[in-house]
């Protein structure tokens, strides 16, 4: 982890993206006080989501529920109104 002032991230930001990228986390500071942490995007493949579904079965009315939710969907494409785009006159 290092410190580095607002005005040098904004100068080196590139650097301080590629800190990131290769694991450093990065405290920036304005005035002396933290204001940002700039680190590392957590990564993954999907690979926790697929443990959790294999562990935790729908229930009984979940086909119910998201047939439900379908229904509610509208799949027609709504028109903007003709006059939007005209400017009122002052």
């Amino acid at each position: 982890m290092r410190l580095t002032t607002a005005t040098e991230a904004s100068r080196s930001f590139a650097a301080v993206l590629d800190s990131a990228e290769h694991g450093e986390t990065i405290i920036v500071t304005r005035g002396g006080r933290r204001i940002a942490v700039i680190g590392p995007a957590p990564s993954g493949n999907g690979a926790a989501l697929n443990d959790v579904l294999r562990r935790f079965e729908p229930d009984e009315g979940f086909a119910a529920d998201v047939a439900s939710v379908r229904s509610l969907l509208d799949d027609k494409v709504a028109e903007w109104p003709a006059d939007w785009f005209s400017i009122p006159a002052s």
